[in-house]
């Protein structure tokens, strides 16, 4: 899972993607970007981090790092009780809160995913594409064990979930291309898509058909299946997933039964998505 959703190639992590001219932008302020690359290093597998790990994984110098450190805690955003771990402090939560209050996405399609779930009676989520990662931007309340179904906020890869091939295709094709070129096909099962290659043609399918299925390819026993969500100009501007056990559900149930109802779902959201 990537570190950092806005920032890419670790060679100039403060950098944000294909924005490199903006270093030549006099108003662009490369030790507010350091900073949010700092915060962005904190993930989920690790409560705490050092100076040192962060600068691993954001490509800074620790002297770098540490300062960004101790500035993000003077602000209440980290935490640390001996000085040398670091860890995501609640102050955070405000900054998400801010989003979700003020964005149409999550504030609207909230009550949709709701009924959406309670029909298949299963997990159904709203997620957007930042950087390489989709991120839960809504769910529904249905709760089931699996590592997928996090909670909102979470960051999953793109290339090997259902949601996360929607967002793709959605993409022009240079972007899409200059995605292949450099996303890392991690392995999650022995089901997850292997070379760029075999992606992008799924990824074309995933463009013509308009939906995705994504089978036991980011865990065992898992599959899904998305939609495009398009707000009221036809944008889209997120996916609609629902969740399921393969070991319960057969794709064709996915198709006949799954799909229409997400669709329907969709099409309802999409008059008041405005803007």
């Amino acid at each position: 899972m990537s570190a950092s959703v806005l920032f890419t190639n670790r060679m100039r992590s403060f950098v944000p993607r294909g924005e490199s001219s903006l270093l030549q932008n006099r108003d662009y302020v490369v030790a507010l970007a350091r900073g949010l690359a700092v915060m962005s290093a904190f993930t989920q597998e690790k409560e705490q981090t050092t100076v040192a790990e962060v600068a691993k994984i954001v490509n800074l110098s620790r002297a770098t790092v540490r300062r960004s450190l101790i500035t993000l805690q003077s602000l209440g955003y980290v935490e640390s009780h001996d000085g040398k771990h670091y860890q995501i402090a609640p102050k955070v939560l405000t900054l998400a809160q801010a989003y979700l209050m003020t964005s149409p996405l999550p504030r609207v399609s909230q009550p949709f995913l709701e009924r959406a779930s309670e029909s298949l009676r299963e997990s159904c989520t709203l997620s957007i594409l930042q950087g390489d990662d989709v991120i839960y931007v809504a769910r529904s309340s249905r709760k089931r064990m699996s590592a997928l179904l996090r909670d909102v906020g979470a960051h999953l890869p793109a290339y090997c979930t259902s949601m996360g091939r929607i967002l793709l295709a959605a993409l022009p094709d240079a972007d899409l291309d200059s995605y292949l070129s450099r996303v890392k096909l991690v392995p999650h099962t022995r089901f997850t898509v292997g070379t760029p290659a075999k992606l992008k043609k799924i990824i074309n399918t995933v463009r013509g058909q308009e939906y995705c299925i994504s089978d036991q390819e980011f865990e065992i026993d898992l599959r899904t299946i998305a939609v495009p969500v398009r707000n009221a100009t036809g944008r889209i501007v997120a996916a609609m997933t629902a969740t399921t056990r393969a070991s319960e559900t057969p794709e064709q149930q996915l198709r006949e039964t799954f799909l229409p109802i997400l669709r329907e779902t969709a099409a309802q959201m999409r008059p008041l998505l405005i803007g």
